[in-house]
């Protein structure tokens, strides 16, 4: 069997991803919403990051687009991610 495209991940792992993307918590609610700053294009990028004990393909998939990075990047923002897709 081939590994999976996107690996797992639990929501602390999530969270410590988006911390070194240079995300910031903007709201704690149901569910806490992490904003990454307008980039030179007026561009903001905002991810919320529900209540998971793991997050599955799908929904990594859609963090992964809604902070405007790679998977690669994503995976790699932390050493204990990089290491589920080996960077």
């Amino acid at each position: 069997m081939g590994k999976r495209k996107y690996p797992p991940l639990k929501q602390s792992e999530m969270v410590a991803i988006l911390i070194a993307l240079g995300f910031k918590l903007v709201r704690h609610g149901k569910h806490p919403v992490y904003e990454l700053e307008a980039d030179a294009s007026g561009h903001r990028r905002v991810v919320p990051v529900d209540d998971y004990p793991e997050f599955d393909e799908t929904l990594i998939k859609s963090m992964i687009k809604q902070s405007g990075v790679t998977r690669e990047e994503f995976y790699a923002a932390t050493k204990k991610t990089a290491k589920k897709i080996l960077v």
